[in-house]
């Protein structure tokens, strides 16, 4: 468990700085391009909007590897530490369901509920159509080499949809386990208040 752990940590720092290195040098370049020298490439938008897309979506898991997402935890504090425990697990079970869930909610039709379709279902989809984003297209040499099609494939740019929600359930999984085991609190960042106080209460003084 630990050597996929580390192989998932890997494969999402690596994604992550080369989303944000992406978006920074084609964002750079395009302003260039465009008020250097009055040209510029037409699907940079759409471009780093899918980047932006693809680096949220990779960010969730992410986050909760790291303890980053944000929540309150005031309440559940009062109570005593095998009922804070539960209310832990069962946190981290939702995180969980909501993944599984936006993955495919067909299964969701054996509790009574009218739900089918899910990230899954949505790329099978697109991938079957087969139709192009708006503005992103394959340049001429791969056009003439390969004989793709004119614009690039939606189905490339949304298969992060599945992959980041599996990437979600998969770390959801894992604090649930986590916080089993003691090994962590809650699958949300916690007392960032406190510590923030405390990391600067003597910066007013001389």
């Amino acid at each position: 468990m630990k050597r996929v752990d580390n192989w998932v940590t890997r494969f999402e720092e690596s994604v992550l700085a080369f989303l944000l290195a992406a978006m920074t040098i084609v964002s750079f370049t395009q302003v260039v391009a465009r008020y250097g020298f009055n040209a510029g490439w037409g699907g940079a938008l759409e471009f780093t909007r899918i980047l932006f897309a693809w680096l949220i979506l990779f960010g969730m898991s992410y986050g909760i590897k790291i303890g980053a997402h944000l929540g309150v935890d005031a309440i559940i504090r009062l109570f005593p530490r095998p009922i804070f425990r539960a209310f832990a697990v069962f946190g981290a079970l939702c995180a969980v369901a909501y993944a599984i869930i936006l993955l495919y909610s067909d299964w969701l039709q054996v509790f009574g509920a009218h739900a089918r379709g899910g990230a899954i279902d949505y790329w099978m989809k697109m991938y079957k159509i087969g139709i192009g984003l708006d503005d992103l297209r394959y340049p001429d040499f791969m056009q003439e080499v390969f004989g793709t099609k004119d614009r690039v494939q939606r189905w490339i740019a949304y298969l992060m949809l599945p992959l980041g929600l599996g990437l979600l359930a998969f770390r959801s999984i894992q604090a649930v386990w986590q916080i089993v085991t003691g090994e962590r609190e809650m699958v949300i960042a916690a007392h960032e208040a406190e510590d923030l106080v405390a990391e600067n209460k003597d910066a007013l003084k001389d």
